[in-house]
Formats: structure tokens, sequence, C-alpha cells
């Protein structure tokens, strides 16, 4: 798959020893909002993974999933769904973490501990 939707591998901008090139600033920025317009629409309808749940993501958020999975490569597409899971775990894990230290810190100062 090429990095512009309308390219094919065929004929996808290559460099001068063959390979790729990136895609630019302004690729990357459409990216990103359509990422943003996406995910934004997966928040509004209590959907967290796109991946497992690629069926209700669809039904919910069909024109948003469209435009990102146009605007992006299909591999920044699965990067991007995954990064969002991951994120969201990783903020439950040290929202948890903190609540276990402030009631130990709470305990501990109940016993007259510093």
């Amino acid at each position: 798959m090429g990095w512009l939707p309308w390219s094919s591998d065929s004929d996808s901008p290559k460099a001068s020893d063959g390979g790729r090139i990136a895609p630019d600033r302004t690729s990357r920025q459409r990216c990103w909002e359509g990422r943003d317009l996406f995910f934004t629409c997966l928040d509004n309808n209590d959907i967290l993974d796109a991946i497992k749940d690629d069926k209700g993501a669809r039904n919910k958020c069909g024109k948003e999933i469209a435009e990102f999975e146009t605007a992006c490569s299909r591999a920044w597409v699965k990067y991007f769904k995954e990064k969002r899971v991951m994120e969201y775990n990783r903020d439950k894990t040290i929202e948890r973490i903190k609540k276990e230290d402030a009631e130990k810190l709470a305990d501990l100062r109940s016993q007259g501990r510093k």
C-alpha cells in the first residue's frame, strides 16, 4: 500500500535508491486530523478498542473511519488504534497506583507516621 490513499505500491513516490518517500508534513497533518475526528467519535460512542469492536466502530463512526483510513497508511491506522488502547490502560494503571499510594499515606498518617 502506498502512503497516499490514491496510490498503489507501484506508483507511490520513489527515492533515487528505489525506496518510498516518507509522507510530507501536510500528509501527516491530514492523517492526524482524521485520527482525531475518528477518536472523538469513538469517545462520544463509548468505544475504546476500534480493533476488537470494529463492527461497532464502523456502524457508529463510518464517515470518520473512512476519512481516517483514507488519510493514513494502513500501518498508521493500526498503530494509532493500538496506541489508543495502550494509553488508556496506562492512564488507568497510573490512576490506580496514585490512589493506592494516597491511601497508604493516609493510613501511615493516621498511625502517627509520615
